[in-house]
């Protein structure tokens, strides 16, 4: 959850998560996301005319509304919190590579797993009248239950256990009062601390009876994920993941959302190496070993976000529907181990 960011001002650990401000346009970004500054290695991923179905959608949709936002669940004492836990301060993208040996490698399964496992129960919940309230207690229950802390939980201040993004929210929506409406989709954002590690993930679920242009909408965006982590092996050039998405994406007539970025993830939350989802020229290979987040974000119409006063909530600047799918990865030497998979 909060994988995604930018190369600007600041940078965030989510990096997915360090945060920059992009450009000084107005989405500014929080520690869950991370942004990238468009440098000379990062191209314009996205070349078509876009406002043809979201104009359509925007006609039998309301915006989104904000609701009542409850006060952050209690952790019992016993179990152990990130560093960043008891500070509003959003850390900083750590700059190492993290690396796993075999041991390393069981605890970050098991995070994973446990991330995957709640995930699961919580697309369980999805459904007309369920508020995002509902689920977020849900999430912090059995993460909680099972030894756990809710990596989101008090990250850069973030006031809730789990992010919840509804319609034509991108990403780090805050979970409050609002029921989810028949036709509603929406991506919910797990990330686990177990053990010292964080296993990282999320999924778009679709609520009641969605329309089949949302239903394709979110079957591309998982599609174009499950692309790149196809990709994905020792040596192989992070900017292929980039192309993987963009080509897969750019055939179904989405936009690939450029502000936020997958990440490093272990036993810091977000750290190097930077995932751009987008078409890049950007240096660098896969090392075998290495851990991280592929969570590309698709738009039926406008790549560029508007930010809600919370600083959090990330919307479409046209209200147009957008998806995301996240897994959290280990790169081997023949290929790539979904961690986060059920």
């Amino acid at each position: 959850m909060l994988a995604i960011y930018y190369f600007f001002l600041l940078l965030k650990p989510f990096v997915c998560f360090v945060y920059f401000n992009f450009e000084g346009r107005g989405c500014l970004q929080k520690p869950f996301l991370i942004q990238a500054k468009r440098l000379g290695g990062l191209e314009k991923a996205n070349t078509r005319s876009r406002g043809t179905q979201s104009s359509e959608q925007l006609k039998k949709r309301a915006p989104l509304a904000h609701g009542t936002v409850s006060p952050p669940l209690p952790v019992p004492s016993h179990i152990n919190r990130p560093p960043y836990v008891g500070t509003n301060d959003v850390p900083e993208i750590a700059s190492e590579i993290q690396m796993h040996d075999k041991e390393s490698i069981v605890h970050m399964k098991a995070a994973c797993e446990l991330a995957a496992r709640v995930l699961e129960y919580a697309g369980t919940l999805v459904k007309p009248s369920v508020t995002t309230d509902e689920i977020d207690k849900a999430v912090h229950k059995m993460i909680i239950d099972a030894g756990g802390y809710p990596s989101p939980l008090g990250y850069g201040g973030f006031p809730k256990s789990v992010c919840t993004s509804v319609n034509e929210c991108m990403c780090h929506g805050i979970p409050d009062s609002r029921k989810l409406q028949d036709g509603d989709i929406i991506n919910i954002d797990v990330t686990v601390y177990l053990n010292g590690y964080h296993g990282d993930t999320s999924k778009t679920f679709l609520c009641g009876e969605v329309d089949e242009p949302s239903k394709l909408l979110v079957k591309v965006t998982e599609e174009c994920m499950l692309r790149a982590i196809s990709a994905c092996k020792h040596g192989t050039s992070f900017k292929k993941i980039g192309r993987r998405i963009s080509e897969h994406a750019e055939k179904h007539g989405f936009g690939v959302v450029e502000r936020f970025v997958g990440h490093g993830v272990g036993r810091i939350f977000h750290s190097e190496p930077v995932i751009y989802h987008q078409r890049n020229n950007m240096p660098g290979q896969m090392v075998a070993g290495q851990t991280f987040t592929i969570e590309p974000i698709l738009s039926m119409g406008s790549i560029e976000c508007d930010m809600w006063g919370d600083g959090w909530t990330a919307v479409t600047t046209d209200g147009s529907l957008a998806a995301q799918f996240e897994h959290t990865i280990l790169i081997t030497k023949t290929g790539a181990e979904i961690l986060t998979k059920c």
